[in-house]
Protein backbone atom coordinates (compact mmCIF):
# COMPACT_ATOMS: atom_id res chain seq x y z
CA UNK A 1 0.00 0.00 0.00
CA UNK A 2 2.80 2.42 0.70
CA UNK A 3 4.74 1.54 -2.27
CA UNK A 4 1.29 2.66 -4.14
CA UNK A 5 0.73 5.80 -2.44
CA UNK A 6 4.48 6.74 -3.46
CA UNK A 7 3.70 6.05 -6.97
CA UNK A 8 0.78 7.53 -7.33
CA UNK A 9 1.94 10.91 -5.30
CA UNK A 10 4.81 10.96 -7.62
CA UNK A 11 2.94 10.60 -10.79
CA UNK A 12 0.82 13.19 -9.91
CA UNK A 13 3.32 15.57 -9.23
CA UNK A 14 4.88 14.46 -12.42
CA UNK A 15 2.10 14.86 -14.50
CA UNK A 16 0.89 18.42 -12.57
CA UNK A 17 4.31 19.50 -14.11
CA UNK A 18 4.75 18.15 -17.51
CA UNK A 19 1.21 18.50 -18.02
CA UNK A 20 1.69 22.67 -17.14
CA UNK A 21 4.48 23.08 -19.16
CA UNK A 22 3.46 21.18 -22.17
CA UNK A 23 -0.28 21.13 -23.07
CA UNK A 24 -0.77 24.82 -20.86
CA UNK A 25 2.01 25.67 -22.90
CA UNK A 26 3.33 27.21 -19.71
CA UNK A 27 6.95 26.14 -21.15
CA UNK A 28 6.72 29.09 -23.87
CA UNK A 29 7.56 31.58 -21.15
CA UNK A 30 11.05 30.16 -20.17
CA UNK A 31 12.56 32.94 -21.99
CA UNK A 32 11.20 35.44 -19.68
CA UNK A 33 11.35 33.07 -16.76
CA UNK A 34 15.38 32.57 -17.05
CA UNK A 35 15.61 36.36 -18.60
CA UNK A 36 14.93 37.99 -15.38
CA UNK A 37 11.19 38.61 -16.61
CA UNK A 38 9.16 38.33 -13.73
CA UNK A 39 11.81 40.03 -11.02
CA UNK A 40 9.55 43.11 -11.00
CA UNK A 41 6.46 40.96 -11.42
CA UNK A 42 2.80 42.00 -9.14
CA UNK A 43 1.16 39.08 -7.41
CA UNK A 44 -2.20 41.41 -7.87
CA UNK A 45 -1.58 42.41 -11.56
CA UNK A 46 0.28 38.66 -12.69
CA UNK A 47 1.29 38.76 -16.27
CA UNK A 48 0.78 35.31 -18.31
CA UNK A 49 4.86 34.50 -17.84
CA UNK A 50 4.17 34.64 -14.12
CA UNK A 51 1.39 33.19 -14.10
CA UNK A 52 2.79 30.51 -16.19
CA UNK A 53 5.53 30.14 -13.98
CA UNK A 54 3.48 29.41 -11.00
CA UNK A 55 1.00 26.61 -12.46
CA UNK A 56 4.36 24.84 -13.48
CA UNK A 57 7.98 25.05 -12.03
CA UNK A 58 6.79 27.30 -8.72
CA UNK A 59 3.72 24.94 -8.66
CA UNK A 60 3.24 22.10 -6.22
CA UNK A 61 4.20 19.50 -8.79
CA UNK A 62 7.73 19.25 -7.92
CA UNK A 63 7.86 19.21 -4.39
CA UNK A 64 4.72 16.42 -4.82
CA UNK A 65 7.51 14.35 -6.91
CA UNK A 66 10.36 14.65 -4.11
CA UNK A 67 7.26 13.22 -1.17
CA UNK A 68 6.54 10.49 -3.29
CA UNK A 69 10.12 10.24 -3.99
CA UNK A 70 10.85 9.89 -0.34
CA UNK A 71 8.22 7.71 0.53
CA UNK A 72 9.42 5.28 -2.16
CA UNK A 73 12.61 5.59 -0.65
CA UNK A 74 12.06 4.89 2.47
CA UNK A 75 9.56 1.88 1.36
CA UNK A 76 12.51 0.39 -0.55
CA UNK A 77 14.71 0.56 2.93
CA UNK A 78 12.12 -0.89 5.16
CA UNK A 79 11.39 2.13 6.75
CA UNK A 80 7.63 2.95 7.19
CA UNK A 81 7.38 6.97 6.34
CA UNK A 82 5.80 9.14 9.14
CA UNK A 83 1.97 9.42 9.38
CA UNK A 84 2.57 13.50 9.18
CA UNK A 85 3.43 12.87 5.94
CA UNK A 86 -0.19 11.10 5.06
CA UNK A 87 -2.03 13.71 7.49
CA UNK A 88 -0.31 16.47 5.89
CA UNK A 89 -1.14 15.60 2.24
CA UNK A 90 -4.55 14.39 3.03
CA UNK A 91 -5.18 18.14 4.57
CA UNK A 92 -3.62 19.83 1.96
CA UNK A 93 -6.05 17.59 -0.07
CA UNK A 94 -9.03 18.92 1.96
CA UNK A 95 -8.50 22.13 0.97
CA UNK A 96 -7.72 21.45 -2.72
CA UNK A 97 -11.33 19.58 -2.66
CA UNK A 98 -13.02 22.93 -1.24
CA UNK A 99 -11.36 25.49 -2.75
CA UNK A 100 -11.07 23.85 -6.46
CA UNK A 101 -13.46 20.86 -6.44
CA UNK A 102 -13.08 20.07 -9.90
CA UNK A 103 -9.39 19.38 -9.87
CA UNK A 104 -8.03 15.73 -9.45
CA UNK A 105 -8.10 15.53 -5.62
CA UNK A 106 -9.67 12.50 -5.27
CA UNK A 107 -6.54 10.59 -6.91
CA UNK A 108 -4.83 12.25 -3.98
CA UNK A 109 -7.92 10.49 -1.32
CA UNK A 110 -6.54 7.32 -2.35
CA UNK A 111 -3.06 7.98 -2.00
CA UNK A 112 -3.39 9.18 1.52
CA UNK A 113 -5.24 6.55 2.34
CA UNK A 114 -3.07 3.86 0.94
CA UNK A 115 -0.64 5.70 3.00
CA UNK A 116 -2.38 5.60 5.86
CA UNK A 117 -3.66 2.52 5.99
CA UNK A 118 0.11 0.85 4.81
CA UNK A 119 1.80 3.14 8.25
CA UNK A 120 -1.22 1.65 10.25
CA UNK A 121 -0.86 -1.78 9.11
CA UNK A 122 2.96 -1.71 9.55
CA UNK A 123 2.63 -0.46 12.79
CA UNK A 124 0.38 -3.44 14.40
CA UNK A 125 2.39 -6.11 12.41
CA UNK A 126 5.87 -4.59 13.78
CA UNK A 127 6.92 -4.81 17.21
CA UNK A 128 10.39 -2.77 16.23
CA UNK A 129 8.36 0.41 15.04
CA UNK A 130 6.20 0.21 18.45
CA UNK A 131 9.66 0.52 20.25
CA UNK A 132 10.41 3.46 17.49
CA UNK A 133 12.55 1.44 15.32
CA UNK A 134 12.57 0.87 11.23
CA UNK A 135 11.24 -2.77 10.19
CA UNK A 136 13.22 -4.83 9.72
Amino acid sequence: MIKWAGWIITLCGTGHTVGALTLEKAGRYAGTWFSGGLWSEDFADMSPAGSAYWLSLASFGIPLILVGLTVLWLDRRGITPPAFIGWTLAAWTVVDAVVLPFTPWPIFVVACALLLIGIRRAHRDSPALKAGLPRA
